[in-house]
């Protein structure tokens, strides 16, 4: 296992994952702006600047199943309380590899910077393109460790047609690299449209903001 967090998503990219040995591994944020837990099968990873010893007893005093104490909301609350951050929701976490080819329907990228769905990413990532469609945004960015995130916003008035599908599938063919989507567990609604795409699920996310951060307009994707 790498002992990075980016070579640790590289790896599960690929379909190489941690060992499912029910231990957490505690790594240094990759940057200022995140920190947060990722949990995989068996096995967690703690990124965050404070004592990894602090990380392990915490987790240690939890009265819960050690597979899912980096998940519990008592060491979550604590984490937040130690770091002075916020969060908002645990997300699925999916990964879809780059396709070749045009995307299956006609975007526009956005010039505008003050594009609320393109401010809306940058509060959270690097590097922000955004697209339009035909009743849907979609928006790409380097968020944790860099990685390349993908998030999609369909109109109300046409869900249920499989607009989002197409957005993420396009989001695809606009990338060179493994492209990774943040997805609340609640929305079934996203969670299709992406495996539907072709995403696979590699595990599950809670990110740390910084206070300044925006924390408002999270949408599927």
């Amino acid at each position: 296992m790498g002992r990075t967090l980016r070579d640790i998503l590289d790896a599960a990219a690929r379909g190489v994952f941690p060992p499912a040995d029910g231990r957490t591994t505690v790594l240094p944020q990759p940057c200022d702006r995140d920190a947060g837990v990722l949990s995989f099968t068996a096995h967690s990873v703690v990124f965050t600047d404070e004592d990894p010893r602090w990380v392990r007893d915490t987790l240690a005093a939890l009265d819960c199943d050690r597979l899912a104490a980096t998940m519990n909301p008592r060491f979550l609350a604590a984490l937040m309380d130690r770091t002075g951050r916020g969060c908002e929701t645990v997300d699925a976490v999916l990964v879809g590899s780059p396709l070749p080819g045009e995307p299956p329907l006609a975007l526009k990228e956005i010039e505008d910077p003050d594009h609320p769905r393109a401010a809306y990413a940058r509060a959270r990532r690097d590097d922000v393109r955004a697209w339009t469609a035909d009743g849907g945004v979609v928006v790409t960015g380097r968020g944790v460790a860099g990685r390349l995130e993908v998030s999609v916003e369909v109109d109300e008035d046409v869900r249920e047609r499989g607009l989002g599908r197409l957005l993420v599938t396009a989001a695809r063919h606009l990338a060179d690299e493994p492209l990774w989507a943040q997805v609340t567990p609640g929305n079934a609604r996203s969670l299709r449209a992406f495996q539907s795409a072709g995403y696979r699920p590699v595990g599950a996310e809670l990110l740390l903001r910084r206070p300044d951060a925006a924390t408002t307009g999270h949408a599927g994707g």
